[in-house]
């Protein structure tokens, strides 16, 4: 280059930059180059793996002639269930369109899969699973960028930190969550019905929400109109059953002439109607539930709905009444506890402690005997309607301003002298109408329930279907809810067909599958083996010999063919929940006072006294109660064998860990008197390869230190933990059995919920997403009335009240406050 005095002449190189494009200086490769040689140098820890997953690699060898890089980082590792963030980053320039795609793994849904940040939920996995992941970015001038990514999910983990026991008077629930109550006794459900006054002086129960919530299922609507969709998590069904009634608060001072009688008709008849079923259309707006009081689909069903009967009992001579002289058809249901969810969209409801209702006086027996029934009085005796009964709540006191009306007289069972001896002229058999599983279509209002009685006759706590699988006979699943009862199932005639899930004729296709087949009683035996025995007349001791006249005589009856077929005596079984991933069957074993240290057995195996200080003394038997499981022989519905094992024993964490506390419970997961038991569902992770089983408890033992409660569980399987020796002593006799106890639940098992005072927790489902959770909470404040109001719940839930307010059984939905999944 020449060089001038400036002074003399200007010169220059005319402009030294006229090259405006963006493409790279070669400083910029390189320095790009060593950042890449840099990171891969030093290595990648797992965090920073996750987090960067070799995406400077990929990317910067695509870098776009304008310069622009594209990086990704994902989160580092998550277990099913969480919410999983992938994060895209551009420099250097812009994008014009961005995308990501799934390479690897179970496939997953993306929100926002167009742009540089986008979510899913960890998909379920039973161990640890790497998806991978591609971040696509195309520049302003069509050059694509690809970089990619990896997370690796680990089984679902419960994601809360346990509540601790409580005796306050509101629902407790983790950091994180909220609780909002949608569906409170006596809520109207049509139009034209007032609000609830809550004073005892409202009245149209017919119209309004029952007493005692109990068991519960959710079923998905269609955006607009009244067509199912299961995918539905913002507009569906609730059908819930009122078991009972808190009877003080129904009246304005209690109510009048309960002892003796006569009862008034007017407290009678709200009485009667407050127990029952709900059915009510619910909807979320954003984040927050309400229940839709002019919905064409709300519907009340009480002991006065009309009903019919199918199945091999249908017309039979013992269901013969004045109301229904041919035995097919019959009013209402009552006291119905527990549910199942039929896969056809159809609601079931188990009528459980029914026989409490009817009145038997002194001198039914000789008449039956007189006429030609003493078989009756056999199966009376052993279903609990012993002569000498007045009723539960004397309703057949009533005089009806209409005399023919027999709303209240069917509930006498007496027989009477001097009429037709079959039945149809009085209410003898009616006590016979009752104890079955009840179908109901929670989508035609004007439908009438069936009453399915090939499930048999006992006091039914509920009916929880197993796994569905094409071409294999179904089946389902009950606990006969009294102590030393047994445990059922029913297999259907009928193998499965996945087609009838979708049909519109719901309760025909109930007829297919609930109609007909073989109901079988359990067998444990000692060394965790057991038997399915049918219930069939004609095999094995079900037979002529022992009194047996027919297979509807044997449905009626299947107490005393389980007596005679050697079942085992069980500590109440109340739900049964099925593991949707495994088949396993679970089955909740509340309590049993009667259990004595003379007829422990491995399945059974305690007989104790729990030191209950709340005044009213302590326990005995078996006051905690346990949760058995059963895995069928195959793996198939239709098996006859099955082994078996026990899950968790309920105790308080301080009691003896060699003959009570058997399953180490510690303090944030310690319970009493398991009782709702319910897996969440397939259509979410929480229903998935390890899933979620929530158990709920109905307590008297242990509610000196806590209020009943819900706690979440990711169970193991039958076989996992180990057989132990068990010593019972009680009342001077000592006994000891081997038992199979699962594995120490530990972390696995965690109190999720505390409810209210002197309250049950009972009944659960979700939406199909799991991201809202349904829960009931049953007779706050039981043990009080109009002048000692014990509990204000749930108009407390939200805050202090000015003044004490009377309790209410209620719905409440459960959900995250950031949206998750509820559990995990």
């Amino acid at each position: 280059m020449h060089s001038f005095d400036n002074a003399i002449a200007a010169y220059d190189d005319g402009d030294i930059d006229t090259n405006r494009t963006s493409n790279p200086h070669l400083n910029d490769l390189v320095t790009a180059r060593y950042s890449r040689r840099q990171a891969l140098s030093g290595g990648l820890s797992a965090m920073t793996a996750a987090v960067f997953g070799g995406m400077l690699l990929a990317g910067c060898d695509d870098e776009t002639p304008e310069g622009t890089t594209a990086t990704a980082s994902a989160t580092a590792n998550a277990t099913s269930g969480q919410t999983v963030t992938l994060t895209g980053a551009v420099t250097g320039g812009t994008a014009a369109s961005t995308n990501w795609q799934q390479l690897s793994g179970p496939a997953v849904t993306m929100a926002n899969a167009n742009s540089l940040v986008t979510t899913f939920v960890a998909p379920a996995v039973a161990a640890a699973t790497t998806l991978g992941f591609r971040l696509e970015v195309t520049s302003q001038g069509g050059v694509t960028t690809n970089t990619d990514t990896s997370v690796t999910i680990g089984p679902a983990q419960l994601g809360f930190t346990a509540v601790p026991k409580s005796l306050a008077d509101v629902v407790s629930v983790p950091a994180g969550y909220q609780v909002t109550v949608l569906y409170r006794l006596g809520d109207p459900i049509a139009s034209g019905v007032s609000a609830y006054s809550n004073t005892g002086g409202d009245g149209e129960f017919s119209r309004r929400a029952g007493d005692h919530h109990d068991g519960m299922s959710y079923f998905g609507l269609a955006a607009t109109g009244s067509a199912p969709d299961r995918t539905s998590s913002s507009r569906g069904l609730l059908a819930l059953n009122h078991e009972n009634i808190t009877i003080a608060y129904l009246h304005p001072n209690g109510p009048t002439a309960l002892a003796t009688g006569p009862r008034p008709e007017a407290e009678a008849l709200k009485e009667i109607e407050a127990h029952g079923v709900s059915v009510v259309e619910v909807v979320r707006s954003g984040a927050a539930w309400s229940y839709v009081q002019a919905s064409g689909l709300n519907r009340r069903i009480t002991p006065n709905t009309p009903m019919s009967f199918s199945g091999p009992v249908r017309g039979d001579a013992n269901l013969r009444t004045a109301y229904s002289p041919d035995g097919t058809a019959g009013r209402g249901t009552i006291n119905n506890c527990a549910n199942g969810t039929m896969p056809w969209n159809t609601y079931l409801t188990a009528e459980e402690n029914w026989a409490g209702y009817f009145r038997r006086t002194a001198g039914d027996a000789a008449v039956r005997t007189a006429t030609g029934q003493a078989r009756q009085n056999a199966s009376l005796t052993r279903y609990g309607i012993a002569e000498g009964r007045g009723g539960n709540y004397n309703w057949a006191t009533v005089t009806p301003a209409n005399a023919s009306d027999t709303t209240f007289r069917r509930w006498n069972a007496t027989a009477s002298a001097g009429v037709a001896a079959d039945g149809s002229a009085d209410f003898r058999n009616e006590p016979f109408q009752f104890g079955w599983i009840v179908e109901i279509d929670p989508f035609d209002p004007a439908s009438t329930p069936r009453k399915r009685t090939a499930l048999g006759r006992m006091n039914h706590e509920g009916c929880e279907i197993g796994r569905t699988i094409a071409g294999v006979r179904p089946a389902f699943y009950m606990g006969d809810d009294a102590q030393n009862e047994y445990i059922y199932k029913f297999v259907s005639a009928t193998p499965w067909s996945a087609a009838d899930a979708g049909r519109a004729d719901r309760l025909a296709v109930g007829d297919k599958y609930l109609d007909a087949g073989t109901l079988y009683v359990a067998r444990f035996n000692a060394d965790g083996s057991g038997q399915w025995l049918p219930l069939v007349l004609g095999q094995g001791a079900v037979n002529a010999a022992n009194g047996f006249t027919s297979q509807a005589d044997v449905l009626i009856n299947a107490r005393i063919a389980g007596d005679v077929l050697g079942a085992t005596r069980m500590d109440r079984p109340e739900w049964t929940a099925v593991n949707p991933a495994t088949g396993e069957m679970y089955c909740t074993l509340t309590n049993n006072s009667s259990r004595s240290a003379g007829n422990v057995d491995p399945a059974n195996p305690r007989a104790y006294t729990d030191p209950k200080v709340d005044g009213r003394g302590p326990g005995t038997g078996n006051p905690n109660g346990h949760v058995i499981r059963l895995r069928e022989a195959g793996d198939t519905s239709e098996a006859t064998a099955f082994t078996w094992d026990v899950y968790a024993f309920g105790a308080g964490s301080d009691l003896d860990p060699a003959s009570i506390n058997l399953s180490g419970l510690d303090a944030t997961n310690d319970f009493s008197s398991p009782d709702g038991l319910w897996f969440g569902l397939p259509s979410n992770v929480t229903g998935q390869a390890t899933p979620v089983m929530w158990l709920q408890t109905d307590d008297g033992a242990y509610t000196d230190v806590t209020n009943c409660m819900m706690l979440a569980c990711i169970p193991g399987t039958v076989g996992d933990g180990a057989g132990r020796s068990v010593t019972s002593t009680l009342g001077g006799v000592t006994s000891t059995v081997t038992t199979r106890v699962g594995k120490t639940p530990g972390g696995t098992l965690r109190r999720f919920m505390v409810g209210p005072k002197e309250c049950e927790i009972t009944g659960i489902h979700s939406t199909p997403d799991g991201r809202s959770v349904f829960v009931n909470i049953q007779h706050p404040g039981e043990n009080g009335g109009p002048a000692n109001i014990t509990s204000s719940w749930p108009a407390n839930q939200g805050g202090p009240v000015a003044a004490p307010s009377r309790p209410r059984s209620s719905t409440v939905v459960i959900t995250r406050t950031d949206g998750g999944i509820v559990g995990l």
